[in-house]
């Protein structure tokens, strides 16, 4: 695997560190009034979740990690977790519950979804940006509140519970964000 040397470090490489692959998520350039100049690097391990902060001296490298992304569908959940087919190998991928995580909540049969693949294993999963789901149940809005920002919970058919505005009823179809869970708008069928 070719090398990555501190001045190429910047957000977003992936790198190899004690072995495993790491997101390099920032890298700055600090040059002490003494000594070597610094590079200062928080980086996120790819199979575990967790931040690291590193310090590395100007001329050190690290491996650059073979991390690669495709477009995969989502076919189903079972007891071992999720199963996910490649859209270009048609090979099936299965997932942990812990793996997939809280992108879990919006996922629909056959969603097309991006993988992240390393040493041909999937090690993470990135749901669509935006999804389109029905409203499966909901309070009625109370005659008198619909004046201003007012929100209310609500269940889509994936059983995800979002906040929607008090003017959504039970049927609609709505936009939501992946990454952060809010309502972004009604959807007309």
């Amino acid at each position: 695997m070719p090398q990555i040397n501190t001045g190429d470090f910047k957000k977003g490489i992936k790198v190899i560190v004690e072995g495993e692959p790491y997101d390099m998520l920032e890298c700055n350039f600090v040059k002490p009034g003494k000594g070597q100049a610094l590079y200062k690097c928080r980086i996120r391990n790819l199979l575990k979740g967790t931040i690291l902060d590193r310090t590395y001296k100007s001329g050190d490298s690290l491996e650059a990690a073979d991390v690669r992304k495709g477009d995969a569908q989502f076919l189903y959940r079972d007891a071992n977790g999720y199963v996910f087919m490649d859209q270009e190998s048609y090979e099936q991928y299965n997932m942990t519950t812990e793996a997939v995580g809280d992108d879990a909540r919006f996922l629909q049969d056959g969603m097309i979804c991006n993988l992240l693949y390393w040493n041909d294993q999937v090690i993470g999963m990135t749901p669509p940006a935006q999804v389109v789901l029905r409203i499966t149940y909901t309070e009625p809005a109370v005659k008198g509140n619909t004046s201003s920002n007012i929100t209310k919970a609500a269940t889509v058919e994936t059983g995800a519970e979002i906040f929607v505005p008090a003017f959504i009823d039970m049927n609609e179809l709505v936009k939501i964000d992946t990454a952060t869970g809010n309502y972004l708008e009604r959807v007309r069928e």
